[in-house]
């Protein structure tokens, strides 16, 4: 590349990031976070509203699919030539505020350079950061070769009804051309280049009621629940005897147990909800069929006791190799904005896996906000810095894409 044309690259970049408003991404932000969107127990649909007033007022193509009553899934788009494009990833949903807040959390503030509020990590900045860099590539008048996009989607922090409807409709879709994607979850400005996936399991164990007086007269499921519980645990250990260097391993954990009707009766019933952390390669229903054929293999579903389960949340992980040009471009333009990022592995999961898994599109995560001291905790901020800083790395990656 000649020095003339680095030259007009530079200057073209620096047009696009003459642009970005802190003004404006606080402004953003702070509508965003006022707008809720609690999960379970509200709906996306006045955060979806923002998205969608500021991006038609930005010049943006919009269109909106309703995946529920109160639920639209959102996309934005600044369109260019027919190369692959660039795509970002979101969620529009936040977790319940709680209680314990120094302020109402649906009333956001500035403080110390920071704007506090429920979803302002997880991930309403990151949103908003999108949003902005796409609005200065369409306010400097780029033309690029692909079109950059926004998906935002609902129900991200509970089943991801959300992120599959997306999925199915973009399969389908003839004109769906990207061949990159960054989830815009909260990394702390860190190049996520790998997550681990999640699922929900049920299990409901039935046996016999009798009275306590007689045990032997009925089928206890709550014992042979536990049963099957250490089983659970036996494989938990032996998943962290294979860590993998940059995810970790697979995790059990049982976060709800209900059984029994009384003290005195033999327990008829005991259901079971069993956190499954997935590697990249692990398949949920996989997973289950592999526990129940060891619950047989101990003989605890005889003798009166029937056992049942299903998978019913899956979270595909997945893994983007180190050299892919979508690393090293996040690492360039996050660094070109100020920020030196580590390249690094999440235990945590997204939707990134269902990009990956089901469009066949290489993903990464990188985002303003902390994941594990802001998302999900009391008196949720994110540094208004971050958000800037990923607004301008966010306008370079699109505009150094190279669409292959």
């Amino acid at each position: 590349m000649s020095a003339a044309v680095q030259q007009d690259l530079q200057l073209l970049e620096d047009r696009v990031l003459g642009l970005i408003s802190e003004a404006d991404l606080v402004a953003l932000t702070t509508a965003l976070v006022a707008a809720g969107g609690e999960n379970p127990g509200g709906t996306e649909e006045a955060t979806v509203q923002v998205l969608t007033e500021f991006s038609r007022a930005a010049g943006l193509d919009v269109a909106t699919e309703t995946v529920a009553e109160g639920r639209p899934n959102f996309t934005a788009v600044l369109p260019g030539g027919s190369m692959p494009g660039m795509l970002f990833l979101g969620h529009s949903d936040v977790v319940p505020a709680g209680t314990g807040w120094e302020r109402p959390p649906f009333e956001p503030y500035i403080r110390d350079g920071r704007l506090f509020g429920r979803g302002s990590t997880d991930m309403k900045g990151g949103l908003a950061a999108v949003l902005i860099a796409l609005k200065a590539l369409k306010a400097a008048g780029i033309e690029l070769p692909f079109n950059a996009a926004l998906a935002c989607t609902v129900d991200e922090e509970d089943l991801g009804i959300g992120i599959r409807a997306y999925t199915a409709s973009a399969a389908a879709d003839p004109a769906f051309s990207y061949s990159a994607c960054v989830v815009a979850e909260p990394t702390d400005l860190e190049t996520v280049i790998g997550c681990r996936g999640d699922s929900y399991i049920e299990l409901k164990v039935t046996g016999k009621s009798a009275h306590s007086g007689r045990p032997a007269d009925g089928r206890n499921a709550i014992d042979a629940a536990a049963r099957i519980l250490e089983l659970v645990r036996k494989d938990h250990a032996l998943l962290q005897e294979n860590q993998d260097p940059l995810l970790g391993a697979g995790t059990w954990n049982i976060g709800l147990i209900q059984g029994g009707t009384g003290t005195s009766m033999v327990a008829a019933e005991c259901t079971v909800s069993l956190d499954r952390r997935l590697m990249p390669d692990d398949d949920a229903q996989q997973i289950l069929d592999r526990l129940l054929a060891q619950v047989r293999e101990a003989g605890i579903d005889t003798d009166g006791i029937s056992v049942s389960a299903g998978v019913t949340m899956e979270m595909p992980g997945f893994r983007t190799p180190e050299d892919h040009p979508l690393v090293s471009n996040s690492v360039a333009a996050l660094a070109d904005a100020g920020v030196d990022s580590a390249i690094r592995g999440w235990t945590a999961a997204c939707d990134g896996g269902f990009v990956v898994r089901d469009l066949g599109v290489p993903a990464i995560v990188m985002g303003p906000g902390g994941l594990n001291d802001q998302a999900h905790q009391v008196n949720e901020s994110v540094s208004i810095a971050e958000i800037v800083a990923a607004a301008r790395a966010y306008a370079l990656l699109c505009l150094r894409h190279g669409g292959s």
